[in-house]
């Protein structure tokens, strides 16, 4: 490789990093011909002789970039809860790169990149009112890797448990050494059941992975238009399968298409808990988005709303995204479990004497080598621990309250429009609705069958705004969801309303 020094190619990126983020507006798509024309100039074979680092860098700024979207640097792009990153997590995440630190090997002596993630997590649980002395923590990709650690720890716990009685606790055998098969053999489980409400797809994945199957995935909510549990339902499932079956129980801590709750207060989740202490079943929140509720929890007008992050403690683990309304770079997910010797016993790295660098006399942090998937990844948590530091619990909140009442003024915007519904119909059957049950998820449809069938297209192609597509009561239905830092009520909702009125007016006359 050539040994050059790049600080003028660095120079060039920053230069383009200022203008594009200089800019006031901020196209949400490209255009397809630039998205096709960039596509041709990506080179199909290495070539022999490299391009070397200053036309790698033109290559880069003028044939990759403009193809690029704007979901993180756009206030208007309402995709895939798609977080922003706000200026304190960008200057961060600018250190990690240039500094590449493994946080996982903890190198007390060497580097503080570990110390820095123990506190950012601990920050974090303290952010979302959960007492970080009771819980682990370690940072993940996304909810998706966080669903996957807090399905194997409570299958490692539900299984164990019959293990001891089986075996007897002086055979000292889990679930993590013996193996799946073996495990449900000697224990005489046939299946594992997980029983939720209005699962996010990432469940049904992470029960794949584990080999749990996505099929012992059951939803036991009270109705279709009721997303919370039915505890007789629940109870009874867990009654009749506790002789050759164990359970897990995960709350859904936001729906992701109404961004509606799976309980609402403490009771709720006290009566889940209950049952799943007297069965034996482990409890796990997916909370990707709707953990950050626990912000609202006392605040005039958005009671409901707090109420559905309430008892989150109560759990056994809590997975959640940080890229999400924590608004930090991808990839950055977390995950936290009460019981930090059971995640070890699953993700340890046995006979790895070198990975073992902790100093147990003067270091407390529990390496995150035997707490989650990887043994080595990116610096996630230096723009976590930049961010919560630079805005506090009083900035987030600020930037909460503008994302939920620009959601709630889209949807009273759509409930009183002739050419739209707003979903999901059987939720929002009067206005008071909306200010009590909305967060930062708005569902929608046009009524005109046709129109509707073209409406995400329509409003994606304007490059003002995005949307997400989705089915809803075997329909297709558009999704808003607000989670960028920089949202702004007023401006925003014009935004919406001009791009939406366009599209109708456009149907109308036939464009």
């Amino acid at each position: 490789m050539e040994n050059v020094n790049d600080n003028a190619c660095l120079e060039c990126v920053h230069a383009h990093s200022v203008d594009v983020l200089s800019k006031r507006s901020i196209q949400v798509l490209p255009e397809l011909f630039t998205i096709e024309e960039s596509r041709s100039r990506l080179l199909e074979v290495i070539p022999d002789h490299g391009l070397g680092v200053e036309r790698t860098t033109s290559h880069l700024l003028q044939d990759i970039a403009p193809a690029l979207n704007a979901s993180s640097l756009s206030p208007n792009y309402y995709g895939f809860v798609t977080g922003g990153i706000s200026p304190a997590a960008r200057v961060a995440e600018s250190l990690v790169s240039l500094y590449d630190q493994n946080p996982l090997v903890h190198l007390p002596d060497q580097t503080i990149a570990s110390n820095v993630e123990d506190k950012a997590l601990r920050l974090l649980t303290d952010f979302l009112r959960l007492n970080p002395s009771e819980w682990s923590g370690v940072f993940t990709t996304g909810a998706t890797a966080s669903n996957v650690l807090g399905l194997a720890c409570g299958r490692e716990f539900i299984i164990n448990r019959r293990l001891e009685a089986c075996l007897g606790p002086e055979e000292q055998e889990s679930l993590g050494s013996l193996g799946l098969l073996r495990a449900c053999h000697i224990t005489k489980i046939d299946e594992i059941h997980i029983f939720t409400t209005m699962a996010h797809s990432s469940l049904y994945k992470a029960s794949s992975i584990l080999g749990l199957g996505r099929s012992s995935v059951q939803d036991v909510r009270v109705s279709d238009c009721d997303f919370t549990f039915d505890i007789q339902d629940l109870e009874g499932r867990l009654v009749s399968g506790q002789y050759n079956s164990v359970s897990i129980v995960v709350v859904s801590c936001g729906e992701v298409n109404t961004g509606l709750f799976a309980s609402y207060g403490d009771s709720d989740l006290q009566a889940i808990r209950s049952l799943c202490d007297k069965y034996g079943a482990w409890l796990h929140i997916d909370g990707a988005f709707g953990i950050f509720a626990r912000l609202l929890n006392g605040v005039p007008g958005f009671e409901r709303i707090g109420q559905g992050a309430e008892g989150l403690e109560l759990a056994d683990s809590i997975a959640g995204d940080g890229h999400k309304l924590l608004n930090v770079p991808y990839d950055c997910g977390f995950f936290f479990c009460r019981h930090p010797s059971l995640a070890q016993q699953v993700f340890q790295n046995p006979n790895a004497a070198y990975l073992n660098t902790k100093n147990a006399a003067t270091d407390t942090i529990q390496s995150p080598l035997n707490t989650g998937i990887e043994n080595s990844r990116r610096f996630r948590g230096l723009p976590v621990y930049a961010t919560l530091v630079a805005y506090g619990r009083e900035g987030y909140l600020d930037m909460l309250l503008r994302q939920t009442r620009f959601a709630r003024a889209v949807a009273a915007y759509l409930y009183d429009h002739d050419a739209f519904e707003l979903l999901p119909r059987d939720v929002f059957t009067s206005r008071d609705r909306i200010d009590q049950d909305i967060f930062i998820i708005v569902l929608f449809k046009a009524k005109d069958g046709r129109l509707n069938e073209q409406l995400v297209q329509r409003t994606n192609a304007s490059s003002k705004m995005y949307v997400s597509g989705t089915v809803w009561d075997n329909s297709p239905a558009s999704r808003i969801a607000a989670a960028n830092w920089q949202v702004d009520p007023d401006r925003d909702l014009e935004v919406v309303k001009q791009v939406l009125e366009d599209v109708v007016s456009k149907w109308t006359e036939g464009i």
